[in-house]
C-alpha cells in the first residue's frame, strides 16, 4: 500500500456545485486529466478548462434521462483496480481501462427535495444511484484513490496536492474514504426514512434508520468523568434548542442542552397565550407563570420557587425586553431562551458575559408529530412524542360541585404545566401561575406534599399572609390511586382538582372530594414523563 499517490485523472460528478471551479483550476494546475458529467462537466467548459466527458472514457453515451452514465467497467475498474496487482494490472491493459486517482462526488439532492414538498415522482428521481457507486468504490479502493464527497475538504485537498507536488497521502486518503461511507451511510439513511415513515406511513419499520451529524463536542456529560457531545439529524426535521442561536456566553454543556430542551418544550405551550415565563431546574420547572408582560411573568414565576431559581435556565414566549432581561439578570441564571431580544435587552445581557442567551425564533408547535429515542441497556426504546391535549369541552366534571370559571382555567393551567413534570408529578395553579410544584417521587402523595411545602416556604421568604395553594387548583399527571394524595392537596387549601381518573378507587377518590367541597375534572389522558 503505498503512501503517497500521484493524482493523474479526476472525475468529477456533483450536485452542490459549490467551490468547483476554484478546484477544478487547482487540479488543472496541477496536470490532472479531469472527467466529468453533465452539468459539471458543462460549469468546467465555462471557466475555461479543458474536460473530458464520462461518455468518451466509457464509449457509451449518457441514456435513460442521465440514470445511466457513470455505472460502466471503464469508471469502476479505474476505481477499483489494485494499481499493484498484477492481474488487475493485465485486465485494466485488456480492457483499455484507466486509473482513476480522484473522485470529486455529492450526491442528488434528496433531503432537500423532500423538504421542499416535492411530488413522489420527483423524489425518486433526487434517488442518486451512481453517485453512491462511485463513491463506495473509491473509498473502497483508498489504498490508491482519494474521495472527496464535501466541498468543505476542498481547501484540504488542494493543500494536500500543493504541499506533496500532486499527490495525495494515504492517512488522507483514509479520513476522506471513512467521511464517504457515513455520506452514503447517512443518504441511504435518509431514503430509507422517507420510505418508511412518509411514503409508506409505517410506525415503527422493522429496520429503524437513524442519521445523525456530530455538532459540537461537548466540555463534559452529566458529570465531568462523562464524555458528551451533540449530534443534529441530517435530513428535515424540526427545529428545537440544538438549532438555537446563541448570542453569547459561555458554551452549552450537556446539562445546559438538557435542561434547556425541557424548558423550551414548556414554553412553547404557552405560544399562543400571552406573554409566559417558564423557569427550570435539573429539567423539572420550579416555577411558570403568565402575565400582561413578561417581567410580571418571570416576577410571578420566580416567586414559585426563587430558591431553585438560582442558577436556573430561564425560557420565555415573546422577544425580550430590557426591563425582563433586568429582572433576569438580577440573580444567577446559567440560560436564557427567547424567540428574539431587542437591543436594549442584549445590551442588559452584555453585561453578565457567561450567561448564555439562546434565540429560537419562532416557538414549535407543542402538539406537533415526532419520535422519542431513548438508550437502555442492550436496546434502545422508540416512541411517539406526547403531543397529547385536553379541550375543556373534553373534561368530564364527576364531583357534586363543577368548577368555576376561575378555577377551570387554573385546572388547565396546572395540567399544561404537569405534563413536563417528571413523574409521580402534582402542581398547584393559581391565577396562571404555580404555586408548588412537586416531581419525580416514588408516591403522589409524597408529590403533594412537597408540593405544598414548597409553597409554605414561598410565602414565608415573601411575607405573604398565606400560601398561594389556598384557593388553588392542583393537576396529577395520572390518577390517584387512593385518597390520601387528594387529601393532602385539600390540606394545602386547593379548592379544584384535574386528574387522569380511571383508577379502581375512583370512587373513594371522588367521595372524599365531594365530602371536602373540592371540584374535580378527569381528563381521560394522563401525562407520565420519565
Amino acid at each position: 500500500m503505498k503512501d503517497q499517490v500521484k493524482v493523474t485523472r479526476a472525475l468529477l460528478s456533483v450536485s452542490d456545485k459549490t467551490g468547483l471551479t476554484e478546484l477544478a483550476h487547482v487540479l488543472a494546475r496541477h496536470g490532472v486529466e479531469l472527467v466529468s458529467t453533465g452539468g459539471t462537466a458543462k460549469a468546467i467548459r465555462e471557466a475555461g478548462l479543458a474536460v473530458k466527458d464520462v461518455s468518451e472514457l466509457t464509449g457509451f453515451p449518457e441514456m435513460m434521462d442521465g440514470r445511466v452514465k457513470t455505472l460502466h467497467p471503464r469508471v469502476h475498474g479505474g476505481l477499483l483496480a489494485v494499481r499493484d496487482d498484477l492481474e488487475h494490472v493485465a485486465a485494466m491493459d485488456a480492457h483499455e481501462i484507466g486509473a482513476i486517482d480522484l473522485v470529486i462526488v455529492n450526491l442528488y439532492p434528496f433531503a432537500q427535495t423532500v423538504a421542499r414538498g416535492a411530488e413522489r415522482d420527483e423524489i425518486i428521481e433526487n434517488i442518486d444511484i451512481g453517485g453512491p457507486s462511485m463513491v463506495r468504490s473509491a473509498a473502497k479502493n483508498h489504498a490508491y484513490v482519494a474521495i472527496v464527497t464535501d466541498p468543505g475538504d476542498y481547501g484540504e485537498l488542494t493543500r494536500a496536492l500543493d504541499e506533496n507536488d500532486g499527490a495525495t497521502g494515504l492517512a488522507f486518503r483514509k479520513y476522506l474514504a471513512a467521511k464517504a461511507f457515513a455520506a452514503t451511510a447517512a443518504y441511504d439513511s435518509m431514503i430509507a426514512q422517507w420510505f418508511a415513515f412518509a411514503d409508506q406511513g409505517q410506525a415503527f419499520p422493522d429496520v429503524l434508520p437513524v442519521t445523525m451529524r456530530r455538532g459540537d463536542t461537548l466540555r463534559y456529560g452529566e458529570n465531568p468523568h462523562q464524555q458528551a457531545a451533540l449530534y443534529l439529524p441530517v435530513g428535515p426535521h424540526s427545529r428545537g434548542i440544538a438549532q438555537a442561536e446563541q448570542v453569547q456566553g459561555k458554551e452549552l454543556s450537556y446539562n445546559n442542552f438538557n435542561d434547556a430542551d425541557a424548558a423550551l418544550e414548556l414554553v412553547g405551550e404557552f405560544r399562543d397565550r400571552g406573554p409566559a415565563c417558564v423557569i427550570v431546574k435539573h429539567a423539572n420547572p420550579c416555577g411558570v407563570a403568565t402575565g400582561a408582560s413578561l417581567l410580571e411573568a418571570y416576577r410571578a414565576a420566580l416567586a414559585c420557587d426563587s430558591v431553585s431559581a438560582f442558577g436556573g435556565i430561564v425560557a420565555l414566549n415573546a422577544p425580550l425586553t430590557r426591563e425582563a432581561a433586568e429582572a433576569i439578570t438580577s440573580i444567577f441564571t446559567e440560560v436564557v431562551i427567547a424567540p428574539d431580544a431587542d437591543e436594549a435587552a442584549r445590551e442588559v445581557f452584555a453585561r453578565k458575559k457567561n450567561l448564555r442567551l439562546l434565540l429560537t425564533g419562532a416557538l414549535s408547535d407543542p402538539h406537533r408529530p415526532g419520535l422519542m429515542l431513548k438508550s437502555i441497556a442492550g436496546g434502545y426504546l422508540l416512541q411517539s412524542r406526547d403531543n397529547g391535549r385536553v379541550d375543556q369541552d373534553a373534561l368530564k366534571v364527576v364531583t357534586r360541585r363543577a368548577p368555576t370559571e376561575r378555577e377551570l382555567a387554573d385546572c388547565l393551567f396546572a395540567w399544561t404545566v404537569a405534563k413536563h413534570v417528571k413523574s409521580n408529578a402534582i402542581v398547584y395553579a393559581k391565577d396562571g401561575a404555580t404555586a408548588g410544584i412537586g416531581a419525580g417521587q416514588m408516591n403522589r402523595l409524597e408529590s403533594a406534599r412537597i408540593a405544598a411545602w414548597k409553597a409554605k416556604d414561598a410565602a414565608e421568604r415573601a411575607n405573604w399572609a398565606e400560601p398561594k395553594t389556598i384557593g388553588s387548583a392542583v393537576a396529577s399527571d395520572a390518577f390517584f390511586p387512593f385518597a390520601d394524595g387528594l387529601l393532602a392537596a385539600v390540606e394545602a387549601g386547593a379548592t379544584a382538582v384535574i386528574q387522569p381518573g380511571g383508577s379502581i378507587r375512583d370512587e373513594e377518590v371522588i367521595a372524599a372530594a365531594d365530602e371536602a367541597g373540592l371540584a374535580m375534572v378527569f381528563t381521560g389522558m394522563r401525562h407520565f414523563r420519565h
